[in-house]
């Protein structure tokens, strides 16, 4: 027994190697990896989910510019519905030849719309989505009642462009929704950034 403890106790020339550290090649290694995948998640993401397309015209400005991208949400109202002060892009009467409009939705099923002395009314109410004076009323000129899945959708700046105010849009079935607007790409000095 004392000499098994003597040989435990004995001299050993064994030194064990040292394991190198390299937490900076690590750090950047675990980055590279979590990017990679954030990228293939936002890839699949904008392929099955979403789109892109272009604004037409200056009817959404300042927001949205004539020519500027923005990546269209198709799965946001498969699950919920369609609220005021959504940006929305839609097919006019679902015209698959038409261009996408990108429009912001300022009234919902069951509400009545009226364009008076070029203000915009909901339900009786100045709405607080359009503060800009809306010069042509159109179709809204006589208060106009929203039937079930039905959306008022207009421009930011309605002087310029077509929207539900004209009698070959009118209001927006929700079938005729291709999804909500998401983020807006911009290039030169403008960003990035979420459509608001």
């Amino acid at each position: 027994m004392n000499e098994m403890k003597k040989k435990k106790a004995g001299l050993s020339f064994y030194v064990p190697e040292k394991k190198k550290h390299f937490p900076i090649v690590s750090e950047l290694l675990v980055c590279l990896v979590l990017m990679l995948i954030a990228t293939f998640i936002a890839v699949v993401s904008v392929y099955f989910f979403g789109m892109r397309c272009k604004v037409v015209g200056s009817s959404m400005e300042p927001g949205l510019s004539n020519g500027q991208e923005v990546l269209v949400n198709r799965f946001a109202y498969t699950l919920l519905v369609p609220k005021k002060g959504d940006v929305v892009v839609f097919l006019p009467r679902g015209n698959e030849h038409s261009h996408y409009y990108v429009k912001r939705i300022v009234a919902g099923p069951g509400d009545k719309v009226q364009i008076k002395d070029g203000t915009l009314y909901v339900n009786g109410a100045a709405s607080e989505w359009m503060t800009e004076k809306v010069e042509a009323a159109g179709i809204a000129a006589e208060e106009l009642t929203l039937q079930n899945g039905q959306f008022f959708c207009i421009g930011d700046n309605p002087t310029d462009g077509e929207d539900s105010r004209q009698a070959n849009i009118g209001p927006v079935d929700k079938e005729d929704m291709i999804g909500k607007a998401w983020w807006h790409l911009a290039f030169g000095d403008e960003k990035m950034g979420r459509v608001r």
